[in-house]
């Protein structure tokens, strides 16, 4: 079995441990590495080759957002999660727009952690379930003010499932999108399923982020 090769980037040793320690008898995985700053982060990418970073936003000499962007500048492939005590709206969107493949909070439990590890590997985005409601929150402020594209965006989704996916960036629940609409909530609940199913997407959050990453609405921070 190939092993997923992990590097650990965090300033405080005990969390690396500590992550290691949750690891250490996963099958298919195998901690290559660790960095305490992003300048280390860099020299251990070019000798250990990592299959994906395990990354915290605060270092001591540089963001790990900014890290982020500059390692998926140099290497595009590489997989990234942000592991974070940071879970506000702001954090989660400009990691990802610095092409962060996954955000979870530090309290995140072993199954999640082992989980979106699996899943970001495996070529998809993971966002864990307890930052959906504060990214939703978050983006639902802006985007009641925020440009919408009149045009409808070069995706294979229909006019009306472009509607909705921008109701519910707005942070408009389905009963509401259905009043918006004059549609039933079953209709609404059935143009959700398809657009998780044509985008490949599983959450709420992983809409919104589709959303936000496409322009669909524009939300700058």
């Amino acid at each position: 079995m190939k092993k997923i090769k992990i590097l650990l980037v965090d300033d405080h040793q005990i969390v690396r441990d500590g992550i290691r320690a949750l690891l250490a008898n996963v099958k298919d995985m195998d901690v290559t590495g660790e960095a305490s700053s992003a300048q280390e982060c860099i020299k251990k990418i070019r000798s250990v080759r990592p299959d994906l970073i395990l990354m915290d936003i605060s270092l001591p000499d540089q963001s790990g957002i900014d890290l982020c962007r500059l390692i998926r500048k140099e290497y595009p492939e590489m997989k990234i999660v942000m592991l974070s005590m940071h879970t506000g709206a702001e954090f989660i969107t400009k990691s990802v727009q610095a092409g962060a493949r996954g955000y979870l909070p530090k309290n995140t439990t072993r199954q999640e952690l082992i989980e979106a590890i699996r899943t970001v590997h495996g070529g998809q985005e993971y966002y864990s379930s307890s930052i959906t409601a504060p990214m939703l929150r978050g983006y639902a402020d802006k985007s009641r003010t925020a440009p919408i594209k009149s045009e409808q965006p070069e995706t294979n989704l229909t006019q009306r499932e472009i509607e909705i996916l921008r109701l519910t960036v707005q942070g408009l629940s389905n009963q509401d999108v259905a009043n918006h609409l004059y549609i039933s909530i079953r209709t609404v609940e059935s143009h959700k399923n398809h657009i998780m199913q044509k985008l490949k997407l599983k959450t709420t959050a992983e809409m919104v982020m589709y959303a936000i990453k496409n322009k669909i609405v524009e939300i700058n921070l």
